[in-house]
């Protein structure tokens, strides 16, 4: 427990503050990549709403499988990260998902320029942020429909988040990635890489919610729930503000306004309007996830999802 706690300290990233006001309770929330993905963690941070609802936030960039051994073991309270954690729910880790926001892929496959077509990528090496992740899974999604075989043909390491993973693919190491926005607006423009393929409205795949463990829900439901309604109110603030969410999303992920407000355009449309999916994307969701892990069949809603605070934090705040 003590080791996991430590690689997240190390890990904390400059969105972590620290409190002035004795009134604010800390809580620790993870996300794995510096993406449109995270960007309700950053509106709640620059827009007040942790503070509104008396807390002092810890966001934390790690790994997905760090921040599932951190949250089962109590050393950090929320997980940000949708896909790796759900699989972990589906082999049987106490968590439980409490909303969706980022229900829809907003996936390229970008290669170095002189890769031009599937057929250049036989043999070559891609970067994913976690093994097994929606980032690899979508890769590997557009991989298959290009005639690749990515578990024969290709080879998947481990270089960091999407940022690192363009630096990877500009200096020369890394010949593919799968970039979301706007990082992927910057490989096109800046860099004048190829955006091979995209994911873009083909399927359903739950990308960013919260996320807590039993033991957390348990012992400290309060504040839970006071995160979610953070969380619910940046949320909010997405869909209704471009201009807003834009300039957050300039701020925090280092792009020019253009690059933030096309990110903000080509995003909207992904996002659930309440943290809750409807019982049809739930469905896919999870018959998805059944596919990818071989099991006999999809596991019901009810085993993963908790959507009863989610709703009753949209009653407080009038959220349809």
């Amino acid at each position: 427990m003590k080791k996991v706690f430590a690689v997240l300290i190390f890990c904390l990233c400059g969105l972590s503050s620290v409190s002035v006001h004795g009134a604010e309770e800390r809580v620790r929330i993870t996300y794995a990549s510096r993406s449109v993905s995270s960007v309700l963690l950053f509106i709640a941070q620059d827009r007040g709403f942790f503070k509104e609802d008396s807390l002092d936030p810890q966001i934390i960039l790690t790994r997905g499988t760090t921040a599932i051994a951190a949250a089962v073991a109590g050393d950090v309270e929320a997980i940000h990260i949708m896909g790796t954690a759900i699989r972990g729910i589906l082999r049987g880790l106490p968590l439980k998902v409490l909303a969706v926001n980022q229900k829809l892929p907003l996936f390229w496959l970008v290669t170095r320029p002189e890769l031009k077509s599937f057929n250049d990528l036989k043999g070559r090496v891609m970067a994913v942020t976690t093994i097994g992740g929606s980032q690899q899974l979508a890769g590997f999604y557009m991989l298959r429909k290009g005639g690749i075989d990515p578990n024969k043909e290709i080879t998947s390491v481990v270089s960091g988040d999407v940022p690192a993973q363009l630096q990877a693919l500009v200096a020369g190491p890394i010949h593919m990635t799968v970039l979301s926005p706007p990082t992927v607006i910057v490989a096109r423009d800046r860099y004048k890489l190829n955006l091979l393929a995209t994911t873009s409205g083909e399927y359903v795949q739950f990308i960013s919610g919260l996320i807590a463990s039993q033991k957390a829900l348990n012992e400290r439901p309060g504040l839970i729930k006071r995160t979610l309604r953070a969380l619910t109110k940046a949320n909010s603030y997405f869909i209704s503000n471009e201009k807003g969410s834009a300039e957050v999303l300039a701020k925090y992920l280092n792009v020019d306004f253009s690059v933030a407000l096309e990110t903000y355009r080509l995003s909207r449309s992904a996002f659930t309007p309440n943290g809750i999916p409807t019982d049809k994307e739930l469905e896919e969701h999870l018959k998805s996830d059944a596919d990818a892990l071989q099991l006999k069949e999809a596991v019901k809603p009810s085993a993963v999802f908790d959507f009863s605070l989610q709703r009753e934090v949209n009653r407080e705040l009038g959220v349809k």
